[in-house]
């Protein structure tokens, strides 16, 4: 990690779960991290939860990615203060209770489309920009993704709504970005990050029920992943990579 000491990481949805242990686990690693989040008290929150020592590389700004215009001023904050973003590590992802055939869900499924998918998009465009700009040949773009973007499980009494799709479309981003990263010749690189049940606030409560002994895996898991996926060498590009509990039936 020694190449990333002092230098800015972007991670959206940084309140809680994955997002807040990633930011936890790279500001203790040495970088200058911003959380970016609907919910600013949790981003006060996670601050004074950092060790002193820690608490001024970490900065919380309020920030609804599905708005492009937050996310473009999120970003433009970041070039202004803190130079710009070199590692973005787009968490962010919601789910909703309708299922796709729901009467009157419109809102829900426009919801999770512009948050998974559309954040994702203005997020890593931002960054890319930012590190253009800059002249940045070594930026890093870190997406959390999830199983079910690769293959839909059948569980019994279970249904994975618009969440499973929004995942599928952000496998395709991933290659999508990879290829355009190579035709404006830029070493940027890019990885997906796919992990099965986390132990975080998204994980329906149902699933538990329906599967009794549910293995899942921790926010810090995945945080631990990130930073793997970051430090490899700048010829090694880990474009995907499948996290698991043990034990997982799916």
């Amino acid at each position: 990690m020694d190449r990333w000491l002092n230098r800015v990481a972007v991670v959206t949805g940084a309140s809680s779960g994955i997002g807040s242990a990633c930011c936890k686990d790279l500001v203790a690693k040495g970088m200058v991290v911003v959380g970016l989040a609907r919910r600013e008290e949790r981003l006060k929150e996670l601050k004074e939860s950092l060790p002193a020592d820690q608490q001024a590389r970490f900065h919380g700004r309020k920030c609804d990615v599905s708005v492009e215009q937050q996310v473009i001023d999120a970003f433009a904050w970041v070039d202004e203060t803190l130079g710009g973003a070199d590692v973005l590590v787009n968490n962010a992802g919601i789910t909703t209770g309708s299922l796709i055939t729901d009467a009157n869900n419109a809102a829900d499924m426009r919801a999770v489309l512009d948050t998974n998918v559309l954040g994702f998009v203005w997020c890593a465009r931002e960054a890319f920009r930012s590190q253009q700009t800059r002249n940045v040949t070594d930026g890093h773009v870190v997406v959390i993704n999830s199983v079910v973007g690769h293959k839909i499980p059948v569980v019994p009494g279970f249904n994975f709504k618009m969440y499973a799709p929004s995942k599928f479309a952000v496998t395709a981003l991933a290659e999508v970005l990879r290829l355009e990263f190579q035709v404006k010749k830029t070493q940027t690189k890019i990885t997906s990050i796919s992990p099965g049940a986390v132990d975080t606030e998204i994980i329906d409560e149902k699933i538990k029920e329906v599967i009794p002994n549910f293995p899942m895996l921790r926010a810090e898991d995945v945080a631990d992943a990130v930073s793997y996926c970051i430090q490899t060498p700048p010829n090694v590009q880990i474009h995907e990579l499948t996290i698991k509990p043990v034990g997982e039936s799916f």
